[in-house]
């Protein structure tokens, strides 16, 4: 291949590339906007430095997608990502859960998976903070 052909090429591929990465994020911003309600909670461990309260707490939010109306589950720890005055990483493990619609959300609230849940990691969190939020 010329290194005219080959510069066409790599141009080529590269664009190729940006159009694929870019209909990826348009597909997952859309599966996400197919849940208007999301269910963001943040977990502050009593102790912090525990990898066997932390894998307890993941394995119990895990669990939480059994719930019927639950229709996606991301689980999170802090990330390693640069300290500034808008980041708290002071937190130990969260949860954003996807539901169609507030009955769904509602009908999470009082399953007894989600009661049992919050009856097990009672004895090993500190802190609790929900953020509620619908589609704008």
């Amino acid at each position: 291949m010329s290194g005219a052909d080959r510069r066409s090429f790599l141009a080529g591929s590269a664009a190729m590339a940006g159009v694929a990465m870019a209909g990826s994020g348009a597909a997952v911003a859309g599966a996400v906007a197919d849940f208007p309600i999301v269910h963001h909670v943040f977990f502050w461990l009593k102790n912090p430095d525990s990898a066997e309260d932390r894998a307890t707490l993941i394995e119990g939010v895990r669990g939480l997608a059994e719930i019927p109306s639950v229709r996606a589950v991301h689980v999170g720890v802090p990330a390693s990502t640069e300290a500034r005055g808008v980041v708290d990483h002071s937190w130990s493990v969260s949860e954003i859960l996807y539901f169609d619609d507030l009955d769904g959300q509602a009908a999470y609230q009082s399953h007894p998976l989600h009661v049992a849940f919050a009856e097990m990691i009672t004895p090993l969190v500190d802190r609790v903070v929900v953020y509620d939020a619908a589609a704008a």
